[in-house]
């Protein structure tokens, strides 16, 4: 009476439920998911490219620096201010106009400083730009003076 497979009835009815093939279609499953799951992994077809003596760097960055000491670089040359960097990336994208800008700044720059150097470049045309980062683990930040240590 419990759900047990025992029937009482002798009328030749099979009361219990079969899961052979339940088994056999989720395993069927498993292994299509699992040869379309590698498919899809692959990011493209792997080749060889053939290299040449006479090529060219075809990308032109316009690299920008913020030292945590208030100094500026563009593209390895010190200049006075923040201002300056407007200038030069207004020639730099009049001599190559699909320019991408890569702004570096030290982790302890204030972050005011950094959207200062973002509104220059955008206000002199630059529309590529992107922020220089070093991978990490995702360590936890180091505790401030105000913060006891734990």
């Amino acid at each position: 009476m419990a759900g047990g497979a025992q029937n009482d009835d002798d009328d030749g009815l099979i009361s219990a439920i079969n899961v052979t093939p339940l088994v056999d279609v989720v395993l069927v499953l498993l292994i299509i998911f699992m040869v379309t799951a590698r498919i899809i992994h692959q990011q493209g077809v792997p080749m060889e490219l053939p290299k040449a003596a006479s090529g060219e760097n075809i990308q032109s960055v316009f690299s920008v620096e913020l030292s945590v000491d208030g100094s500026t670089t563009v593209d390895s040359t010190k200049v006075d201010n923040d201002e300056a960097v407007s200038a030069l990336a207004k020639a730099a994208k009049a001599k190559n106009p699909d320019l991408r800008a890569v702004i570096r700044a030290d982790k302890k720059v204030e972050h005011g400083r950094v959207i200062h150097v973002l509104d220059l470049l955008k206000r002199a045309g630059v529309a590529k730009i992107a922020f220089a980062v070093t991978p990490g683990g995702g360590a936890a930040p180091e505790p401030s003076a105000a913060e006891p240590a734990p």
